[in-house]
């Protein structure tokens, strides 16, 4: 009789137990992180920047009239302008470097887009007569002396040459500089004349990168 009744009492026990343990909550599974939200994308600059130089007359020549606006009381300035992309040394040495401005190669003498010469006069460049109107320019560096290549064929990118285009190719002035040019830099500089000088607007085209200038005359009208 004891043994039924300690039996009886140790089952109890065990489905008290068991209820015990049915009637705990089952813990929550632990809640997801929210998504962290991305890093806002922070903008870059360009490796290259966009430059431009320009040379204004003071007037413009009316082939039909036969003489210039300033004279005929006609509205002007002209203007001849040179814009390019312009690359930067970045610690590099680049003429002569494979990829960047190699020898015996044409090079698109800036970055990215092509290098545009646009002229509202008639213009002289080296000893090479230059219509008026849109061109591209190339040069062609090598040991032994460069030229500047005039384009027919505008707009496009850098590196496509077609030389089935070409309209000139000017033989350069070379000139070493002692201190190094930091960005491919282009001027037009015009050389004053005093009145009453009867002679046309003209000056210097030049063009320097790391210590290596590169220059021709230029003048407005024919030779």
């Amino acid at each position: 009789m004891i043994i039924s009744r300690f039996i009886m009492s140790a089952a109890l026990v065990v489905a008290a137990a068991e209820l015990g343990a049915q009637g705990q909550p089952i813990p929550a599974a632990p809640a997801a992180r929210p998504a962290q939200p991305a890093a806002p994308r922070i903008p870059r600059a360009a490796a290259s920047t966009r430059a431009s130089v320009a040379v204004l007359v003071d007037s413009r020549f009316d082939p039909q009239e036969g003489g210039w606006f300033g004279a005929l009381n006609l509205a002007g300035p002209a203007r001849i302008v040179i814009d390019y992309g312009q690359p930067h040394l970045r610690g590099r040495s680049v003429i002569g470097m494979p990829g960047v401005v190699p020898w015996d190669s044409v090079w698109r003498t800036g970055a990215n887009m092509s290098t545009q010469l646009s002229t509202e006069v008639d213009m002289t460049i080296g000893n090479t007569f230059i219509p008026r109107g849109v061109y591209t320019l190339f040069t062609l560096p090598t040991r032994t002396g460069w030229k500047l290549i005039v384009s027919r064929e505008v707009l496009q990118w850098g590196t496509d040459y077609n030389p089935s285009k070409d309209f000139a190719r000017i033989d350069l002035r070379q000139r070493t500089l002692a201190e190094p040019i930091e960005s491919l830099t282009f001027w037009l500089i015009p050389t004053p004349e005093s009145p009453p000088s009867t002679t046309f607007p003209h000056g210097v085209l030049k063009f320097a990168w790391g210590t290596t200038e590169l220059s021709t005359d230029w003048r407005v009208g024919p030779k």
